[in-house]
């Protein structure tokens, strides 16, 4: 027997089957099939449309639904559990997310991301009449390779967050560092504290870049843990408009990089935009090499 059901809350009991659903096909496909912002709302309850579909009572897929964005409109994130698949419960999700969009937004927009990209990911989106609007692309490097050292501007130090002290700058630094992005660029002091709050998080790892006291660059790296071996990652770098041309971007990522190995990581990992050419190319010349692309489609409207 198999029935969809939409949650405002989840119980304790659903997060957990919910995670191990997202592990299972993690560990099928490759790709975790679920963002860190999705992760973080869903063990954190923070508001959101929950989509479930349960086959003879085993979860078998579920969707996130974020309505809270009044700009870009709502997002969504589906998983499927591998051994439930080719049984229509993708579509189900999908036509569950569609419905939950159309009442939370006049234009009925919708986005889905597919995190690496699967043929049947893409297949089912623009089936359902969704169109790819965005890649972004997974870049992995190795940390045995030689990293050169980071080359700073008279004046300016390198030093580790210092939780109590720096949120506030790194807040403002960050919103002007990332004004035009979707989703960095928005963060708030709450969204910082739960980032915070997860295991991985490490001060010694978050590396700022000021002069004179002033903030002008950051490297924020984090390291998982989760899967067969420990990797690195070139989490956020983040520059001042107004230091910009002083080469910080590079020197700080470098400096990340150094720390990362130093931790004893054999390799490392970053998310940029594909079309964001320049940050391709500075990461190309560090030695990253695409590893695999996550895509986002947007539902076609008439509006």
């Amino acid at each position: 027997m198999i029935s969809v059901t939409r949650e405002a809350r989840l119980t304790p009991d659903q997060v957990d089957e919910v995670l191990a659903l997202a592990a299972a096909a993690g560990n099928t496909d490759g790709a975790y099939p679920l963002s860190e912002h999705v992760v973080l709302q869903i063990k954190s309850g923070a508001p959101g449309w929950h989509a479930m579909v349960r086959d003879c009572g085993a979860l078998a897929g579920y969707a996130h639904v974020d309505t809270g964005d009044p700009v870009d409109g709502p997002a969504a994130e589906l998983v499927v559990h591998p051994g439930h698949r080719r049984h229509g419960h993708g579509r189900r999700l999908v036509d569950t997310a569609v419905a939950i969009a159309e009442e939370a937004d006049p234009r009925g927009r919708l986005k889905l991301w597919a995190h690496g990209d699967h043929p049947s990911a893409s297949a089912l989106a623009i089936r359902l009449g969704f169109a790819r609007y965005r890649s972004l692309w997974q870049m992995r490097r190795s940390l045995f390779a030689p990293i050169e050292a980071p080359i700073l501007p008279e004046g300016v130090t390198i030093r580790a967050f210092e939780p109590g002290r720096d949120e506030d700058a790194w807040l403002r630094v960050n919103a002007r560092a990332f004004v035009h992005h979707p989703e960095q660029g928005r963060l708030t002091r709450a969204d910082l504290d739960l980032r915070m709050a997860e295991p991985w998080f490490s001060p010694a790892g978050f590396l700022l870049a000021e002069r004179g006291g002033e903030l002008l660059a950051y490297h924020w790296t984090k390291v998982h843990t989760d899967g067969k071996e420990p990797i690195g990652e070139v989490y956020v770098v983040g520059v001042d408009p107004d230091a910009q041309g002083l080469g910080l971007g590079k020197a700080v990522t470098l400096a990340g990089l150094r720390h990362l190995r130093d931790l004893g990581l054999s390799q490392t990992m970053l998310y940029v935009d594909e079309d964001n050419p320049n940050a391709v190319k500075l990461y190309e010349k560090l030695g990253f090499s695409r590893w695999t692309v996550d895509v986002g489609f947007q539902r076609i409207t008439n509006t």
